[in-house]
């Protein structure tokens, strides 16, 4: 390996631009809007023209990014898609940061780099318009800042924290189920901080948690800014606060049934996945299968199990939290008032069960050994095996898909 490849940012760097180059590798298929871009595209040129409020059950800043993208490289395809590649390669980055931040070797980071790369759900959702993928990139990079906060000089920590606490604001104003995650860290700060006081060295409790929610909070609501020029119906001072009532009425609306609803405890199963597209487009059949690579989303419940035991056992830090992680995801969706659920809510935790497969066979590497090149070989082969069900690619026939339907719920 070079050398300069041994240092965690180039090699991070390198990782997350070969991902990008996956991502955005034919993202212009299908070249129309296909399953939620149909909302978000719409969306995001009312915003781009400041018209009037759209799509208004969820905040504002996914939608001006995929503005932003329209922008940047015109009202078609790539400009609907370009910006979700970049946060998908961004979530590649922040797990391999996060991993490196934990263990402090290169191989384990390395490792949850890989999978998340070829983790079905990270793939398709790079290369589609959705809330989803930027939501989870500023949770994963908010994620790594915190965890960059633990050591330092005083003032390099407030700085990281305050970091990580802007980033979960920006998460949350993409969708609001980022917002648990404020208060993740809040507990996961409390609770590693009792036993190790020299974590985030110079922050106490009280500065900790008031810079987490004060700069998370703000961040939020400065995203509503360009709502305040809209043409019609512009926010104000006055009805900003008012507005949240009225999205949070918007997201807990019964909905009829739906073909693709399932419920939560079944997304971990990778049971229920959800065709995005499925028709004859752009001169062929074509289909996009939002899938969990089951190396990842069945190894990795395996590994949240193990880590679980060795904390309870042993309390170890770095397996507990792992575990602890993917726990929590999951465990928020039973609270949240949703009449229907669909599998792409799982993206964020499917991202974690990549770190808790890595943190897993970096635990017990004297044992494993090369179980983790085992698991990147079977991750990539089915990556590759998917693929023309996860890019859109040209099939041979309206029953091609059978070829990849393992489960009668996956058709």
């Amino acid at each position: 390996m070079p050398h300069f490849l041994r240092r965690p940012l180039p090699l991070a760097l390198l990782i997350a631009g070969l991902a990008e180059l996956l991502f955005a590798w034919r993202v212009t298929i299908p070249s129309k809007p296909f399953f939620d871009e149909v909302h978000y595209v719409p969306a995001a040129r009312t915003l781009l023209a400041l018209a009037q409020p759209a799509n208004i059950e969820h905040p504002l800043l996914a939608k001006e990014l995929i503005a932003l993208g329209i922008w940047l490289f015109g009202d078609d395809p790539l400009g609907w898609r370009a910006l979700s590649t970049i946060a998908a390669a961004a979530v590649v980055a922040g797990v391999f940061a996060l991993m490196w931040l934990g263990t402090g070797r290169r191989r384990p980071a390395v490792v949850a780099a890989v999978l998340t790369t070829v983790n079905f759900t990270v793939f398709v959702q790079a290369r589609i318009a959705m809330l989803d993928g930027f939501m989870a990139a500023f949770v994963v990079l908010g994620a790594a800042s915190l965890a960059w906060a633990m050591r330092g000089a005083p003032a390099q920590v407030r700085r990281r924290w305050c970091l990580g606490a802007v980033l979960l604001g920006l998460a949350t104003a993409c969708k609001w189920t980022a917002a648990p995650y404020v208060a993740f860290a809040a507990v996961a700060f409390l609770l590693l901080r009792r036993g190790r006081p020299d974590r985030w060295p110079g922050l106490g409790p009280l500065k900790a948690l008031a810079l987490l929610g004060g700069a998370s909070v703000a961040t939020y609501f400065l995203t509503f800014a360009p709502a305040f020029l809209y043409a019609r119906e512009p926010l104000t001072l006055a009805t900003v606060l008012p507005f949240q009532w009225t999205m949070y009425l918007q997201q807990t609306q019964v909905l009829p049934a739906h073909t693709y609803q399932s419920a939560w405890y079944t997304w971990p199963f990778d049971w229920r996945p959800i065709w995005y597209l499925y028709e004859p487009v752009d001169g062929a059949q074509r289909g996009v299968l939002l899938l969990g690579n089951p190396a990842v989303l069945w190894g990795g419940l395996v590994a949240v199990a193990a880590c679980a035991v060795a904390w309870l056992r042993t309390r170890a830090t770095g397996p507990g939290v792992a575990a602890g992680l993917w726990i929590a995801s999951i465990a928020i969706w039973p609270l949240i008032p949703k009449s229907l659920g669909f599998f792409y809510y799982y993206y964020l935790p499917s991202i974690w069960l990549a770190v808790v497969l890595a943190v897993a066979l970096d635990h017990w590497r004297d044992r494993l050994r090369y179980w983790d090149e085992a698991v990147l070989l079977v991750a990539i082969g089915l990556f590759l095996h998917f693929y023309p069900i996860l890019s859109a690619a040209a099939l041979p026939g309206p029953g091609a898909f059978t070829r990849w339907m393992w489960l009668r719920s996956w058709a």
